[in-house]
């Protein structure tokens, strides 16, 4: 089954395909305080929320790069129905191909749970950093470890324990490259209950609605895996959250170099 055509049903009934909140995405762009017609780039977009809810609250300048074509389509129909003037373009390629005009250009950059792009979350803090310019954001979303993972849950899963770190350590990876942490939106249990239900109740949908497609098997086995993983090991032991950094200014950076 086409990967990208398995997250597009699983994900159809997400405003925002990440275990958070609309709420906690609405609080982070209120504390942006961008300036009219501000550079911005989010790798990974998804859907295009992010980007769109920045257009409508300051006017900024976008660019949303994502590898689905399901993704893209769809930011670009939101965009349509709800910011149609906005200087926002969404890109269908693979987040690691993208190449700034000029580096240290854009006022944010961000890729909200997608560090897979990068190859993980120290390599995407480094790719994100090297876009914004002095004093402009740099925005991650990142799993980590609860707890340490079970046998069980990392065979079942697929997963193995050094691919996440800790809640602290995500933190910290960031600082160690010079940016300050100045707010953290950790996902509730809740946030991740409505990320997996909302998978379980689209492709339940998708069955009743399209029982002849060859696909339907291998879907409704994936959802199944994934439904018994998560409620049986995952909800317990894998955390997410939004970190949101600033880079040093100018200013920053000169007294740094001059100590």
């Amino acid at each position: 089954m086409d990967t990208w055509k398995f997250y597009d049903i699983t994900h159809r009934e997400h405003v925002v395909c990440n275990p958070t909140s609309e709420d906690k995405l609405a609080r982070l762009v209120g504390l942006l305080r961008l300036r009219a017609k501000a550079h911005v780039v989010d790798i990974a977009c998804g859907k295009g929320e992010f980007l769109i809810r920045m257009a409508e609250a300051y006017g900024i300048r976008g660019i949303g790069i994502d590898i689905s074509p399901f993704c893209i389509a769809d930011a670009q129909r939101q965009l349509r129905v709800r910011a149609s003037g906005a200087e926002v373009v969404y890109s269908h390629i693979n987040g690691s191909d993208f190449r700034p005009e000029k580096p240290h250009s854009f006022a944010l950059a961000s890729c909200i749970g997608a560090s897979w792009v990068f190859g993980g979350h120290a390599e995407t803090l480094d790719a994100l950093s090297g876009m914004a310019a002095p004093g402009g954001w740099v925005i991650v979303g990142e799993p980590y470890w609860l707890q340490k993972p079970s046998e069980e849950y990392l065979e079942a899963s697929g997963q193995t324990r050094d691919l996440f770190g800790t809640h602290p350590g995500n933190v910290e990876a960031g600082e160690l490259r010079g940016l300050e942490l100045v707010h953290t939106f950790v996902s509730s249990k809740d946030d991740w209950d409505k990320y997996e239900g909302l998978q379980w109740y689209a492709t339940a949908e998708y069955a009743r609605c399209h029982p002849d497609d060859p696909d339907l098997p291998e879907l409704l086995e994936r959802v199944a895996k994934a439904k018994v993983v998560y409620l049986r090991w995952g909800r317990d032991t894998l955390g997410w959250a939004m970190y949101v950094f600033r880079t040093p200014s100018v200013a920053e950076r000169h007294f740094e170099r001059s100590k």
